[in-house]
């Protein structure tokens, strides 16, 4: 073999070996980083939309698209250890677009309910549009839930994380102040669905950031809640008004279906002749935690007694709405299941609803130079 010949067939063999070595370093980079990720379709405007998959060593699944942040599913193990997806879900990218009940999505950049949709800060008044009654719900038509989180995930102390970004601009949905919102979901060896949530302004503002999946431990699409027992600690709630605009009271739960301080089937009082269960056509209230100290408290606990599943609901918040999915109709399907009424419920962590225009409730104004922090994390168990 001449020199010239040598020398090219050395070469190519160095370009080989070295295209190897690339694909074997882009291999490794990936199992590090973006080996849980897959396209889930795209945007109108050609943005992609990406699934993650986070699973924990003792099998524990959750996925979750960065459209909106939404957990499109969530496994859990029974009593005997069978795992089983246990939050409501759409089959694909345009189910979650079209869709208005919020499933699985991150809620911004006001949770739950503003009254008449506009509140007054600084001696300014902001108008936001309404899409519930003429009051704001969950950020609006055009909330957190239908924006496109940009991602990356990192192995942390407690497993792997994904790690979400939204940027929501001054004046975005009415809101005044560029925000600016990081959301870390982790998966624990604790069975444990952890969430933070952190937000920065540049102009004061308002936030109240959650999370809005939908349970049902018998599994998604497994028939009603109303044997579901639920405990939250809670001494009182925040009754509302025919639109579910609190009134501003702190009301006790003692002697009315309100009071979870024990261990109760959710059906055992959700017909009850209440004036209030009447205006939530069930449960869909704001329950004031028990909290004497910062840091994480127990909120809530759910168990399902064929199962045997059982989800702790730990949080930073001073309160969490419980709804017990009156408003689903049969109309909704996803994932192989149609989503009866009552067949899921949210355990939303937050502050109250309609706070801007509540002086008495704690605050949820946002200034510059300040960091909203929150953590909340849902635990998975049997027994």
């Amino acid at each position: 073999m001449s020199d010239t010949r040598w020398s090219a067939f050395a070469l190519m063999g160095a370009l080989t070996l070295a295209c190897l070595t690339q694909a074997c370093a882009k291999k490794e980079f990936d199992v590090k980083n973006d080996e849980t990720r897959q396209l889930f379709g795209k945007m109108p405007d050609g943005a992609e939309v990406y699934l993650y998959t986070l699973t924990n060593a003792n099998g524990m699944q959750a996925r979750i698209i960065t459209y909106g942040g939404t957990v499109v599913s969530l496994t859990a193990p029974d009593r005997n250890g069978k795992y089983a997806d246990v939050v409501l879900g759409m089959d694909d990218l345009a189910g979650y677009m079209k869709g208005t009940a919020f499933f699985g999505a991150l809620i911004g950049r006001y949770g739950n309910r503003i009254g008449h949709a506009q509140f007054s800060l600084d001696g300014n008044l902001y108008k936001l549009p309404a899409n519930d009654n003429g009051n704001m719900l969950h950020g609006g038509p055009e909330g957190f839930d239908k924006r496109v989180w940009s991602a990356m995930t990192v192995i942390g102390a407690d497993g792997r994380t994904l790690e979400l970004t939204y940027v929501s601009k001054d004046g975005e949905a009415g809101f005044p102040g560029t925000l600016t919102s990081h959301v870390v979901y982790t998966l624990t060896a604790k069975n444990e669905l952890k969430i933070d949530y952190t937000a920065t302004t540049d102009k004061p503002t308002v936030v109240n950031l959650t999370n809005h999946s939908y349970f049902n431990l018998a599994g998604q699409g497994e028939g009603d809640i109303l044997g579901h027992e639920v405990m939250i600690n809670a001494d009182r709630y925040t009754p509302v008004d025919a639109g579910l605009i609190p009134t501003g009271e702190l009301r006790p739960v003692a002697g009315t279906p309100f009071d979870f301080t024990k261990p109760t089937a959710i059906g055992a009082r959700i017909e009850a002749n209440d004036e209030q269960i009447k205006f939530g056509k069930g449960y869909d209230h704001n329950w004031v935690l028990n909290k004497s100290a910062e840091g994480l408290t127990k909120a809530a606990e759910v168990s399902e007694p064929k199962s045997g599943r059982v989800m702790e609901v730990w949080t930073t918040e001073p309160a969490l709405q419980f709804y017990t999915g009156n408003f689903l109709d049969g109309t909704l399907k996803g994932k192989g299941k149609t989503y009866i009424r009552r067949g899921a419920l949210c355990m939303e962590t937050q502050h109250y609803p309609d706070s801007p225009n509540k002086p008495a409730f704690p605050s949820t104004e946002l200034k510059p130079g300040a960091t909203y922090r929150t953590t909340t994390l849902y635990r998975f168990s049997a027994r």
